[in-house]
């Protein structure tokens, strides 16, 4: 029996062998900066799973930033669009494979990409995480987008939980490009404009400076109905009005020696306004007799950017690198009122801002030893800092109940807060035979605020036949609590049991926090396994299949509001009187999530001119909340409730499926995508309500009218899809903040470039 079943497996190799065509010249575009340190290596050829978007496909879609094109197209990509939130709505998160903002790691050009300064503390999807605002990049600059689906902490450093997203920028060295895209919803709001310009230009002989701009506007969206309450809209429930202007700049050129001299850049301004809830008659008759809706203003400026030098000495390849980042975002609150300064009350506050910078110091060497089995092996050095400011609003804007929608920033002592980290590590690979990868990784870092974190990784690959591949992986990992965590601290107005107030989040050094069991922040540490298969029968033609389990223990949240007399008491006794409940971060839950991707690509020509790109996939996920931890101080004060434990593992859609194409003959090229979420829970109201899974169509239509001038048109949403209504709702919101598909229906778009 054995012997039969080897000629079979034999018969069937050997015939795929043969079957199989040369390798796609199109499988160039898909070779790899993330996953594995070896030169060249393709998505194909990983022992983790990796989803790779070129710029091009990038760029087809119609949407107007880039966190909403990864969620229509990269399966366990999530981005939930807060809308009312003033803290998430202007910058907003998104998730892989169903886990937080901060624990997914960015990448510029395979360079850590700084944080927001902005932590998300609103009662939203991602609450109590800071985000890497992916937004501040224009989409007309990535060269490609890799999305590793993996636990990669060893390799790459802190955050790397649930995996990596790479974002590499065009290398142009010539071509001009300019396009201008407008487009509209179906009610007729949410205008916007997109115009963007490309240049590429030689340095010296083989470099290249590529330099890339885009404005980008678009007018708020509205979804509100009808509010009971006055008899008139009078929420806002959509996307922020919001105006962007982006600049990036990438470099590389010949130094003397063979070293390459490169560096890049990149500017983001944003000026958005968003919505907190309508306040009603009652709450400022003399100055808003007929209710009124603040207006909370972001003012932010992101800037990023590393330079560096790379080549080699003695059959090592070095590469010695600074990155840079820098975020500040200043709030500001207006059509609003201090209800404690009565009817003399101004009308608009400062109401302060927060910064955060990083700088990261690195060196990498490498090198291949081909008479050693082909093993390849990376190690190096990297020396990171970080501060964190938050500037006070102005002393009007929190004195009493607080300016309404958002009291202002207001740190009982200043913070000005910074840490540093040394890291280590080492990563090789070896390959006994051909068609088998094996690797291990280890890296140690070392924070000044709360000592050391030791990971590591093995993985492998085995090519069994040319259209057959298994691969595995298992590595621990870690998040080190971000210092917005340790010490943010501010007043917000928060939906309580239907009824607002204004809740104080406090720093976990704080002696209000510590009274109602607060402790210093630990760091996230985490276990992930994943294993799956790779088939491609034939060349432009690939499946994958892979399954994963992720453990974290001492994930970081934020608390419950904690409220009743005692904690009445112990503001009071403090002199805080702009605030009636309390919450503070905490490491007081364990989480399990587990899944499975599903994946299928397929590129090919047809007649003379044709081509078929053809991508489909499937990713579900389920996170538990194990090992609840009770107040330690007071016990009758649970850290973590019912609310906030479903908005940490079931208010993103469960499954998602994606499924994309694209079609070009001739001067024509249709782009078609599809996409189904999940089902989801949420608590728009108090009591946990399930809803229905979702699916949205879009439709672009290209034609090149010259050789220089094309046009496109296009339709977002083309169903008109809507998520299922909140039930019981009664001041005009009919829909959750949560799901995937956002509440703006159906849009149209219409985008002219040209390219000289």
């Amino acid at each position: 029996m054995g012997l039969a079943t080897g000629a079979v497996l034999a018969a069937i190799t050997t015939q795929a062998q043969a079957q199989v065509p040369e390798p796609d010249p199109s499988a160039v575009a898909d070779v790899l900066v993330v996953g594995s340190r070896v030169p060249g290596r393709l998505a194909t050829e990983t022992a983790a799973p990796v989803d790779v978007f070129s710029g091009e496909s990038l760029a087809e879609r119609g949407f107007t930033d880039l966190g909403k094109i990864l969620g229509f197209l990269a399966p366990s990509f999530n981005y939930p669009r807060s809308q009312t939130a003033p803290s998430s709505s202007s910058t907003r998160g998104f998730s892989l494979r169903g886990l937080g903002p901060d624990q997914v790691l960015i990448l510029i050009n395979g360079r850590r990409r700084h944080a927001s300064s902005v932590l998300n503390f609103n009662n939203g999807v991602g609450r109590g995480t800071v985000p890497v605002d992916i937004n501040t990049i224009p989409v007309a600059a990535i060269a490609r987008i890799e999305v590793l689906r993996d636990g990669a902490a060893a390799q790459y450093g802190s955050d790397a939980i649930a995996g990596v997203i790479n974002i590499v920028l065009r290398s142009d060295a010539g071509g001009r490009d300019v396009t201008a895209t407008a487009g509209v919803t179906e009610d007729d709001d949410g205008q916007s404009g997109v115009l963007t310009g490309r240049i590429g230009l030689p340095l010296g002989e083989d470099g290249f400076l590529t330099l890339t701009g885009e404005a980008r506007t678009r007018e708020p969206t509205n979804s509100a109905e009808i509010d009971p309450r006055v008899g008139r809209v009078s929420q806002r429930t959509g996307d922020p009005d919001a105006t962007n202007l982006l600049f990036s700049a990438n470099a590389e050129a010949a130094l003397a020696g063979g070293a390459r001299l490169y560096g890049f850049g990149t500017l983001a301004l944003r000026d958005s306004t968003s919505v907190p809830l309508f306040r009603l008659p009652s709450v400022a008759p003399a100055l808003y007799p007929q209710g009124f809706l603040p207006n909370i203003n972001l003012d932010m400026l992101d800037l990023g950017g590393s330079i560096g030098v790379r080549g080699e000495i003695a059959g090592w390849r070095y590469d010695l690198s600074n990155t840079a980042g820098y975020n500040r975002g200043d709030f500001e609150v207006s059509n609003t009122v201090n209800t404690s300064l009565g009817a003399t009350s101004p009308t608009r506050f400062d109401s302060g801002g927060v910064t955060y910078g990083q700088n990261i110091l690195n060196l990498t060497v490498s090198r291949g030893f081909d008479a050693l089995a082909g093993a390849n092996l990376a190690a190096g050095l990297e020396y990171r800092t970080e501060t964190f400011e938050i500037r006070s609003g102005e002393p009007l804007s929190f004195t009493g109940a607080g300016a309404q929608g958002f009291p202002g920033f207001n740190p009982p002592t200043p913070v000005d807060v910074d840490r540093n980290a040394l890291s280590a590590f080492i990563d090789a690979e070896i390959s006994p035979f051909a068609g088998l990868d094996i690797g291990v990784a280890g890296r140690t870092e070392d924070y000044s605020d709360f000592g050391r974190e030791t990971t590591g990784k093995a993985s492998i690959f085995w090519r069994v036949a040319p259209w057959l591949a298994g691969r595995a992986t298992a590595s621990t990992g870690f998040r080190a609590p971000s210092l917005q965590q340790q010490y943010f601290s501010t007043v917000t107005s928060q939906l309580s049991g239907g009824v607002l107030v204004n809740v104080g989040t406090f720093a976990v050094t704080d002696p209000v926090a510590r009274a109602l069991g607060a402790s210093d922040l630990r760091p996230e540490t985490s276990t992930h396994y994943s294993g799956g298969f790779v088939l491609t029968p034939r060349a432009g033609l690939t499946f994958s299949l892979d399954a994963f389990r992720i453990e974290i223990e001492d994930r970081i949240a934020l608390s419950e509001s904690l409220t009743g007399p005692a904690v009445v008491a112990i503001l009071q006794r403090a002199g805080i009187t702009n605030a009636t409940q309390v919450r503070f971060f905490t490491n007081a839950i364990d989480t399990e999530t587990e899944g499975f991707e599903a994946t299928g690509n397929w590129r090919t020509r047809f007649g003379e001119d044709g081509r078929l790109n053809l991508s489909l996939g499937y990713a579900a996920f389920d996170t538990d909340p194990v090992n609840l931890r009770s107040n330690p101080v007071v016990p009758t004060l649970p850290l973590l409730a019912a609310s906030s434990l479903n908005t940490l593992a079931d208010a993103e859609p469960r499954n998602k499926l994606t499924v994309s194409a694209e079609i070009e003959i001739g001067p024509w090229r249709v782009t078609a995508d599809a996409a189904r979420f999940g089902k989801y829970k949420a608590s728009p109201l108090g009591p946990t309500q399930v809803f229905g899974s979702d699916t949205t169509f879009d439709l672009t239509l290209a034609y090149q009218l010259t050789e220089t001038v094309r046009v496109q048109v296009g339709a977002l949403n083309l169903t008109d899809a809507y998520p299922d209504r909140v039930v019981g709702q009664t001041d005009g919101r009919p829909y959750t903040e949560a799901g995937g598909i956002g509440v703006d229906g159906r849009e149209y778009f219409l985008r002219l470039g040209a390219s000289f």
